[in-house]
């Protein structure tokens, strides 16, 4: 088994694939435990703009964001580069597929540092591929405070036979990650352990779940709230979110 990075957590998150009309509970989320947000949010996070490259500067989606926009948004925010890469990215071919979905970068950098600190929880990092290094697990969904999934990859996604964890940077169940697996940085493999990946498939999942309209508040908070089922992470979410919106003005 790899490398294990977990954490107990009092809450009972949601997220997951739907599948047949049921939602299927998730892990509890690695960064759940930050700080109240304060009560004059706003209630959603607009979507930021990007600045595109002028030509792709590389394979896959971190190759879509100008250079010196990753590098810039990177200094003003705090998020890693490589991170950045990965949001911004998913947000500009989500937005060239025609769907409206609308999901901006900002609101994938809020769920991403909330749900791991955009992969660096614990002392991880992100390899120049986008790979958490360790990889990430979350503890096992055996219930009590936690959600109850039975085992149902044979440890072939969360590394673990017996029980279900949520997988990755952005803390995917392994129900999840087959119903919405990408590869998003053009190598060949589906990794949930990538950030470009993972950030792809939590995107393609956010956007089913809010109905293509993420753009609008009740379609964003729908959104997140079937990534996450509580009140409080929607809260950190839309912080973090809209903070990054200013932060690059």
């Amino acid at each position: 088994m790899p490398q294990t990075i977990a954490v107990v957590l009092a809450a009972v998150a949601v997220c997951g694939a739907l599948v047949a009309g049921i939602l299927i509970l998730a892990a509890p989320r690695l960064g759940a435990t930050n700080q109240a947000a304060p009560a004059n949010l706003p209630r959603f996070a607009a979507q930021a703009p990007v600045v595109r490259a002028s030509a792709p500067v590389g394979a896959g989606i971190a190759g879509l964001a100008d250079p010196a926009w990753i590098a810039s948004t990177a200094r003003a925010t705090g998020i890693p580069p490589r991170a950045l890469q990965a949001y911004a990215g998913v947000a500009i071919q989500v937005a060239d597929a025609g769907s409206g979905c609308g999901i901006g970068w900002n609101t994938l950098a809020g769920i991403g540092e909330v749900e791991s600190h955009h992969g660096t929880i614990f002392g991880g990092t992100l390899d120049a591929n986008g790979t958490a290094t360790p990889p990430i697990y979350g503890v096992p969904l055996a219930g009590g405070a936690v959600a109850n999934i039975p085992d149902t990859d044979g440890g072939a996604i969360d590394g673990d036979p017996t029980i279900d964890r949520a997988v990755g940077p952005m803390q995917l169940i392994p129900q999840s990650w087959r119903n919405w697996h990408a590869d998003a940085n053009g190598d060949g493999v589906q990794d949930p352990q990538n950030i470009d990946d993972a950030t792809m498939a939590a995107a393609h999942y956010l956007c089913r779940a809010g109905g293509q309209q993420l753009g609008q508040e009740a379609g964003w908070r729908k959104a997140v709230l079937a990534y996450n089922g509580s009140d409080a992470y929607l809260q950190n979410v839309v912080r973090h979110a809209t903070d990054y919106a200013s932060a690059v003005g």
